[in-house]
């Protein structure tokens, strides 16, 4: 399972982290979040003068205040390949977490990184994010993983994905 490459999509808070958290602890398949990513690599630098910054991870917790700026800087990060973000992500990681962009997902297809591609649906409990930093749908995705109960119920879906992919 270390040569699978997911990607994990869905809306803020709906559970994408949780899933890629539960495929790390009982499947070894590592990953990081879009956001963890893009503050180490780019976004700290050029928003720590900004907003006074002194670390990533201050930068990182704080991008619930700057979805739209974030989007923006990515978007531009990817500007002359849109699949760059995702090819830094996997050079070390299994999984990539929170991709927000239907052309980054269209080119990452393209060039075929993913071998599978997850929504996490938990609309019937959760909003649905602003289009401003969010222009994707689950159709862009190849499987969806409800997250619409309990915790336990979401941890027994991760889990049963997890021996899918094993197989």
């Amino acid at each position: 399972m270390n040569n699978i490459k997911l990607l994990i999509i869905s809306h803020a808070r709906w559970g994408k982290d949780t899933l890629a958290e539960f495929l790390r602890d009982e499947f070894d398949l590592k990953f990081i979040s879009s956001s963890q990513a893009c503050a180490d690599i780019f976004i700290y630098d050029e928003l720590k003068g900004k907003y006074g910054y002194t670390t990533p991870e201050e930068c990182f917790e704080d991008r619930v205040n700057h979805r739209t700026e974030w989007y923006q800087m990515i978007c531009n990060y990817n500007i002359s390949d849109k699949a760059r973000l995702a090819k830094d992500i996997l050079e070390h990681n299994n999984t990539y977490v929170g991709m927000r962009d239907w052309a980054e997902i269209k080119e990452c297809q393209n060039q075929k990184l993913f071998d599978l591609i997850i929504w996490v649906d938990a609309s019937e409990r959760l909003p649905s994010e602003s289009s401003s930093s969010f222009n994707i749908t689950k159709s862009n995705a190849d499987i969806i993983i409800e997250n619409n109960g309990t915790l336990e119920e979401f941890k027994l879906k991760a889990l049963s994905l997890g021996k899918f992919l094993k197989k």
